[in-house]
């Protein structure tokens, strides 16, 4: 069985930064990419980032230039840098993972979600 935990959410100021984990484990043969998605209340999920196993990495454009996203060099993390935060970044922030339980076999999965909430 394979998790995704995600950490860091919280309360942070506009202009304020903050910095979200999320950690895979289980029975994990290898992890393709990994990325985070957000959904506002009374909005659908849309991707914020993403990260394939080699490195490379695409992003939102409202993101572009204040979010970072990164990997451990065991790869089984992801995190997610936040800077400059704006009052529209509000969201639950969930992690998504393709991850291979074999060599033949990979699926997509998700963690719960970590709230991020800006504001003064």
């Amino acid at each position: 069985q394979v998790q995704l935990v995600e950490s860091g959410g919280g309360l942070v100021q506009p202009g304020g930064s903050l910095r979200l984990s999320c950690a895979a484990s289980g029975s994990i043969f290898s992890i393709e990419a990994m990325g985070w998605y957000r959904q506002a209340p009374g909005h659908g999920r849309e991707l914020v980032a993403t990260i394939t196993s080699g490195g490379s990495t695409n992003y939102a454009d409202s993101v572009k230039g204040r979010f970072t996203i990164s990997r451990d060099n065991a790869k089984t993390t992801v995190y997610l840098q936040m800077n400059s935060l704006k009052p529209e970044d509000t969201a639950v922030y969930l992690c998504n993972a393709f991850i291979k339980s074999s060599r033949y076999y990979g699926m997509d999965y998700w963690g719960k979600g970590t709230l991020v909430t800006i504001s003064s």
